[in-house]
């Protein structure tokens, strides 16, 4: 689900810029740190989407996972909430409209920060996103410090290029492997005898 979630942001952001800046297609799904690679053009006057930073959200660790399905009880192993980091790095050609697409991500997230399969219309051009029926995430601005904005450039390449870090949350994963079954319990029947001191 990371890659679909990925893949539903770039087009969203997109969308967005194309409105604003009246240019079609954007954001790319790349590799930021691959940028100065001669045989990777896809990235030239381009806004760069990348993964940064997965991590789990264990606040929702301990959440068992049974459900009642045709008059069966189902288990399954508990499903992976992730955060993941995402980087939207604007290598424009004129760095005044690199500029202007970071504000415009900005202005785009800060607009709709809620992603679901009510509020947003999936491409159909993507098909990757065919098997998806049913999504929700969170999408906040991240700010790192200094430091850690300098660590994340180096760990890329060196690099900087004007850009913003966000948190997506919550992304769920969750395979289909059903680890057991069994009938569900409906009724508990006792006898309780009298016990005098």
């Amino acid at each position: 689900m990371i890659y679909e979630t990925l893949e539903i942001l770039k087009d969203q952001v997109s969308e967005y810029l194309e409105l604003k800046q009246s240019e079609a297609n954007l954001v790319v799904l790349e590799n930021v740190a691959k940028i100065d690679d001669p045989e990777i053009t896809t990235m030239n006057d381009k806004i760069v989407l990348s993964l940064v930073n997965i991590e789990e959200e264990i606040s929702l660790k301990n959440n068992p996972n049974i459900r009642i399905k045709n008059g069966e009880t189902v288990y399954k192993n508990k499903p992976i909430h992730l955060n993941v980091y995402i980087l939207f790095s604007a290598n424009r050609t004129v760095y005044t409209r690199s500029i202007t697409s970071v504000s415009y991500i900005l202005e785009f997230f800060q607009g709709k920060n809620v992603f679901t399969q009510t509020n947003t219309p999936l491409n159909p051009t993507i098909t990757t996103l065919d098997h998806i029926t049913e999504f929700k995430f969170n999408v906040s601005l991240f700010t790192p410090t200094f430091e850690q904005l300098n660590y994340i450039w180096g760990t890329l390449g060196g690099k900087s290029l004007p850009s913003i870090l966000y948190k997506v949350s919550i992304v769920k994963v969750e395979s289909d492997t059903i680890t057991d079954k069994g009938t569900p319990i409906t009724q508990i029947e006792a006898t309780l005898k009298n016990k005098t001191l």
